[in-house]
């Protein structure tokens, strides 16, 4: 049973849920940056508030593995924004900064409890008060990732709270009670807003994928898939100021097919759009990777050959008249033979565009045309290679 290949609709959504991902895992890296400080002070300001009230022994052992715990995560910044943006992948990150984010959550939890007086009633309110300001701030810190939120906020509460509900009196379960109602607020809270931020983050970027269809749509042949004739001439501007300023040759060749007209006359304009596409098609497959070509408009393509002089043009001009006339349209019973006229012009150091040049390559064209056609030709010089 032979398994069928994804289709491009599936092939883009798989390319948006994983770009989705990168945005996540971008935002996530932005956004706890300060929540590393956050935690250590924090930590530093209820155990200032417990110092006459909770087990003060606590305090430097708590803090002193805060401190680490938050260099470990700067560590885990630093190296995450000095990668290459090629590498910041969730594959590679999302493991690692879940472990930070659980030993620095699970930390200050453990550590807030054991600080909190079990005799005192005011350190078990400041200690929930300082826990859940925590477990807030974790909803915005986190919030690319509503599991990592949940995780932070239960790590951090869920130590006092659980002792609290089981606490001597009914104050304590109040308090409980009032923590676990705060926590499903979270629950609710996080799933919306991360659902809100994922369809966001998907929006743009299937935004993004449409607008570069239709960029590229403005820019290409719909019928040949080369350039259009807008395209062209924008990629061949730049083309010819990089090989003026490198001191670079540049030929341009300006294609038509052989009687087209007579073509669509005859055979009809479905005939003529399947000729223009073996021809766009034998044009893409025998030129160079580097050369630049384009549907100009009718039944004429332009070619630009960077690097090229124009004795290597014109030999690159006949593989492509020999390569045309081995095309055979089957149309209606019968074969359409295709055969081309090409003109070929360099740009010498006279000329100082490329409209210029495009214009020298089209008089040459029309001088191979009139010489009989599916023939090569060169100008300004009377050169010319023609049929055996």
């Amino acid at each position: 049973m032979t398994r069928s290949s994804p289709t491009p609709e599936h092939t883009a959504r798989g390319s948006v849920a994983m770009q989705v991902r990168t945005d996540r895992l971008q935002l996530l890296f932005r956004q706890s940056f300060l929540a590393t400080f956050g935690s250590v002070g924090a930590a530093l300001a209820l155990s200032w508030l417990q110092h006459d009230l909770g087990n003060t022994g606590v305090i430097a052992p708590w803090l002193v593995t805060l401190c680490l715990a938050g260099v470990v995560r700067l560590g885990l910044f630093w190296a995450y924004h000095r990668s290459a943006p090629q590498h910041r992948t969730p594959a590679r990150w999302e493991g690692v900064y879940w472990a930070t984010l659980v030993f620095t959550a699970g930390a200050w939890g453990v550590g807030a409890f054991l600080l909190m007086s079990r005799d005192n009633l005011l350190s078990q309110v400041i200690t929930l008060f300082f826990a859940i300001g925590m477990a807030g701030s974790a909803i915005s810190a986190y919030s690319a990732y509503r599991s990592m939120t949940l995780a932070a906020v239960g790590l951090v509460l869920l130590p006092t709270t659980l002792w609290l509900l089981a606490g001597p009196g009914s104050e304590q379960r109040l308090l409980a009670l009032t923590t676990l109602a705060f926590s499903a607020f979270v629950v609710r809270a996080t799933r919306e807003l991360s659902d809100a931020l994922q369809s966001l983050l998907r929006l743009r970027r299937e935004l993004e994928i449409e607008h570069r269809i239709a960029s590229n749509a403005a820019r290409t042949d719909e019928l040949t898939g080369l350039n259009n004739r807008r395209a062209f001439q924008e990629q061949a501007d730049t083309v010819f100021a990089y090989t003026r300023r490198h001191g670079l040759p540049l030929c341009a060749l300006l294609v038509d097919i052989d009687h087209f007209k007579q073509i669509n006359d005859t055979h009809g304009h479905a005939a003529g759009d399947r000729v223009l596409q073996a021809v766009a098609h034998r044009l893409k497959s025998a030129l160079r990777e580097a050369d630049l070509c384009g549907r100009l408009g009718g039944e004429e393509f332009g070619v630009l050959l960077a690097g090229t002089a124009v004795h290597d043009a014109l030999q690159i001009a006949e593989k492509l008249r020999l390569a045309m006339q081995a095309i055979a349209v089957p149309m209606h019973g019968t074969t359409l033979q295709v055969t081309i006229s090409v003109g070929v012009a360099e740009a010498g150091a006279s000329c100082p565009d490329t409209t210029t040049l495009l214009s020298q390559a089209d008089a040459a064209m029309y001088h191979a045309k009139s010489s009989g056609r599916n023939r090569v030709h060169s100008g300004p010089a009377p050169a010319a290679l023609c049929p055996a």
